[in-house]
């Protein structure tokens, strides 16, 4: 049996696969009301409302250890996922020179983990490079710093060799699609809760919307839950 359900997730079956998860979210309403209930998936924080774990296609994860990987960050310094044991870890993957998605999800990151309160300094918050042609450090720095980044205690933005990159994008089901130095990468876009034993415990999938000219935004309702429920899965976590 394959280790994970989620292994070389395409972008476009990565998108099926949320459209089926948002039809089977709804339940038949009662006739005195003309609200749908959302249905609540089973096993998450209590502390997450279903609105959010909605929004984020917020999923629990069988306990099992997460794929050690060991890369530098955007200052040089080495690190690997099994030292930072002890922390709640939220892990995503980034394009270095991403103009889409990723920085709104930096936008999460950095309202999420200022509203972690008493477990700020405990919540490591990790991204690893999806682009194979901008693997330097100052690569990830310069995402870092443009992005607000930096301003997060805990932030690492991890890079490294292209066949250890590649390695550790299989091993967590991330799809990486980038023709040419110059055109955007496509990549799945997904967002890892691991607890601080190590285990993979919550995924979350995030998403944008595109204006007529393609441009990414996601209105900023949706960017704060998006923060609010980061940070209420990582504080389940470190409790």
């Amino acid at each position: 049996m394959p280790r994970r359900l989620l292994v070389q997730l395409s972008a476009g079956l990565l998108a099926t696969v949320l459209v089926v998860v948002g039809a089977v979210a709804y339940v038949a309403h009662t006739s005195s009301s003309t609200t749908p209930a959302l249905l609540r998936v089973s096993g998450l924080p209590r502390s997450v409302s279903t609105e959010v774990a909605t929004l984020m296609e917020l999923s629990p994860l069988p306990a099992r250890p997460a794929p050690n990987f060991t890369f530098v960050d955007q200052k040089g310094t080495t690190i690997s996922l099994t030292s930072l044991r002890g922390h709640p870890v939220v892990l995503n993957f980034m394009d270095s020179h991403c103009t889409d998605i990723c920085p709104i999800v930096s936008a999460e990151l950095v309202m999420a983990d200022r509203q972690l309160a008493r477990y700020a300094k405990d919540t490591v918050f990790l991204a690893v490079n999806v682009n194979q042609y901008n693997t330097s450090v100052a690569s990830v720095e310069a995402f870092s710093a443009n992005h607000g980044l930096n301003s997060i205690p805990t932030w690492h933005f991890l890079t490294g060799p292209v066949p250890a990159l590649e390695a550790t994008w299989r091993a967590y089901g991330i799809a990486v699609h980038a023709p040419s130095p110059t055109a955007d990468v496509v990549h799945t876009s997904a967002t890892y809760f691991i607890d601080p034993k190590g285990n993979e415990r919550y995924i979350a999938a995030p998403a944008v919307n595109h204006t007529k000219k393609g441009k990414a935004y996601l209105p900023p309702v949706d960017i704060s839950a998006w923060a609010r429920g980061i940070a209420e899965v990582a504080n389940s976590l470190a409790k």
